[in-house]
C-alpha cells in the first residue's frame, strides 16, 4: 500500500487518529532500564521504544520515532531495530520518521535513502524552506509519504510562518502558501501531508480549508498545551478523520517506574478515547 492507503486503512481499522511520538531521552528512561550491572544505553533505548510500541499499538494510527534522540545517543542501530519491530509486529500502523530534513540535490537523495531504505519508514517529515527541488528526491519514492512543515506548534514559528507574501492568488501568509502548494503543484505523487500544530487551532482550520484532502500531522497536544476538542473540530476532514494527532511526552513518560509500558498504554487509550469523543462533537468551527 501507499502511505495514504495505509493511513486510511488504519483510520478505519483502529478508529483512532492518535500518533505516538517515540522520543527516548536517556536522562528520562525508567530506572529499571538505566540501572544494573552491564546496562547498555543503546540497548535500554531500544527496549524502551519497543515496549512502548507494543503497549500502545492498538490505540494508534501511527508511530513517530524522532531521529535526533536515537542519533545523539549513538543509537542508530537501535532505531533500525525499532523500525523493523514496528514493521514486523505492527504492520498496519503507519511508521513516520521524524527527521525534518531540508537540503538540496545529492544530499537530499542520501537523506531520502536513509528514511526509506535504511529505516524503511512509510513517511518522513521535511522542511520546505529551500523549495520544491529539496522535496523531489523523496517524491521519487512514489509510494512513500512526504510530510512538510507548514504551521508548527512552537512559538518561534511566528518568526516566518505568519509573514505575508505575494503569491499567484494575491497576498497570503507563508503557511497558507505552503498549504496551497501541498494540495496542488508539490503533491506530484498524491502522498503529501502537512505538519500543523494543535497549539494554533485557527491556523489549523485555515490549512484544512486550503488543503481539504491532505492528511495533517498535528503535534502539540498534551505537554505542549494543545486542546483536543479544538484540534479535532479544526482539523478533521469530511470523513471525520484526516489527522495524525501526535503526543509524545505525556504518553511515553506517563510513569518512570517499571510499569512504564503499561502506563503508556493507559495514557494512549485515554488520549485515543478523548479524540474519539471530540470527533463525536459535530459543532462547526467558529
Amino acid at each position: 500500500m501507499t502511505f495514504i492507503e495505509k493511513l486510511q486503512a488504519r483510520w478505519r481499522a483502529s478508529q483512532s487518529m492518535l500518533c505516538v511520538g517515540i522520543d527516548p531521552d536517556p536522562r528520562k528512561l525508567p530506572e529499571c532500564l538505566r540501572s544494573g550491572a552491564g546496562t547498555d544505553q543503546v540497548q535500554a533505548i531500544e527496549r524502551f521504544a519497543i515496549e512502548l510500541m507494543d503497549a500502545t499499538a492498538e490505540y494508534v494510527c501511527a508511530f513517530k520515532p524522532q531521529i535526533a534522540y536515537f542519533h545523539a545517543a549513538g543509537a542508530e542501530r537501535a532505531l533500525e531495530a525499532v523500525c523493523a519491530h514496528a514493521r514486523q509486529h505492527h504492520p498496519g500502523v503507519v511508521l513516520i520518521l521524524d527527521a525534518k530534513r531540508g537540503d538540496i540535490g545529492a544530499t537530499a537523495e542520501q537523506y531520502a535513502r536513509e528514511a526509506f531504505e535504511r529505516y524503511q519508514a512509510d513517511a518522513v517529515t521535511l522542511s520546505p524552506f529551500m523549495g520544491f527541488d529539496t522535496l523531489e528526491p523523496y517524491l521519487k519514492y512514489r509510494d512513500k509519504g512526504v510530510i512538510v512543515l507548514c504551521r508548527t506548534s512552537n512559538p518561534g514559528g511566528d518568526d516566518f510562518q505568519n509573514l505575508q507574501v505575494q503569491g499567484p492568488n494575491g497576498t497570503e501568509k507563508i503557511f497558507e502558501r505552503i498549504a496551497r502548494l501541498a494540495a496542488s503543484d508539490w503533491n506530484t505523487t498524491g502522498q503529501m501531508a502537512l505538519v500543523v500544530g494543535a497549539t494554533y487551532p485557527a491556523e489549523l482550520a485555515r490549512v484544512r480549508a486550503l488543503a481539504p484532502q491532505v492528511p495533517l500531522l498535528v503535534p502539540g497536544i498534551g505537554a505542549q498545551g494543545g486542546e483536543i476538542l479544538a484540534t479535532v473540530r479544526a482539523g478533521r476532514d469530511a470523513q471525520g478523520h484526516g489527522m495524525m494527532i501526535s503526543s509524545s511526552r505525556a504518553i511515553i513518560y506517563a510513569s518512570g517506574g517499571s510499569d512504564f509500558a503499561a502506563a503508556a498504554g493507559r495514557a494512549a487509550r485515554d488520549t485515543r478515547d478523548a479524540i474519539r469523543a471530540a470527533g463525536a462533537d459535530r459543532s462547526p468551527v467558529h
